[in-house]
């Protein structure tokens, strides 16, 4: 299950599991939850048990079919670690990106903890991005367990930004993603915490993208900050990388 994406950091979605459960305060209203039980609904199969974390086995090598390169976001509607994922299940998924150089994947979870206990025995290609959501400063300790692993790209995503971060941990962080909460119930985000977190990214060099303001009718708010649209990416040489300074654990 694969499809072209509309988010606006990458190209496309790459779900080989669905399905998740709540953590912390960034999943209040989370979209993929919205989504599962609307696709259930819908009679979906991939979606019959809902938003239960679900292992799709057919779905792992689905990137080796294609030959042109795309960014895939791995797992929207679902967190890589969560605790009832088998490690197995998560080597088989980065035996995968690794065995197909030519894509970008971008890989994403609130499970920082877990992240960093399977990090020493998982494989980390140039092509594989690792990244933490960081929605308030509760949870700003998953940014120093990001920091633990020997990914290539390290990213942060604050959002939705529920609240203030000050004084991040940018030091190992190469790109940092910021939006605001969208779609029913969604919780207001401050200019003011937008304005800081670029001024810090600026100050440590590093890569700065506004997804979007939020809201309810998310169209209507848009993505400029101050008139300008701040779309950065992480620069080539933080990820292009010599193969000998990668961890490569057979699998």
């Amino acid at each position: 299950m694969a499809t072209k994406s509309s988010i606006e950091w990458t190209e496309m979605t790459w779900n080989p599991v669905t399905g998740c459960t709540k953590v912390s305060q960034g999943c209040k209203n989370c979209y993929a939850n919205r989504m599962a039980l609307r696709l259930k609904a819908m009679g979906a199969s991939r979606y019959k048990y809902g938003f239960t974390p679900t292992i799709h086995d057919d779905l792992v090598a689905l990137p080796k079919k294609w030959r042109k390169p795309r960014t895939i976001f791995v797992n929207s509607m679902s967190d890589l670690f969560h605790e009832d994922i088998p490690v197995s299940f998560i080597k088989r998924i980065f035996a995968t990106m690794a065995e197909c150089p030519q894509h970008t994947f971008q890989v994403l979870t609130k499970r920082s903890k877990r992240l960093r206990e399977l990090g020493p025995i998982l494989s980390w290609p140039s092509n594989v991005w690792m990244g933490v959501s960081v929605e308030n400063s509760d949870v700003v300790f998953r940014i120093d367990d990001l920091a633990s692993v020997p990914a290539s790209v390290r990213f942060l995503s604050c959002e939705p930004l529920i609240g203030p971060l000050e004084n991040l941990p940018l030091a190992n962080i190469h790109w940092v993603i910021v939006g605001g909460e969208s779609g029913p119930g969604s919780r207001p985000m401050h200019s003011q915490w937008v304005e800081s977190i670029q001024t810090q990214c600026e100050e440590a060099e590093v890569s700065f993208f506004f997804k979007q303001w939020g809201g309810v009718r998310k169209h209507r708010t848009g993505r400029t900050l101050n008139g300008r649209i701040f779309d950065e990416m992480p620069p080539l040489a933080a990820f292009n990388m010599p193969s000998t300074e990668l961890v490569q654990i057979a699998v």
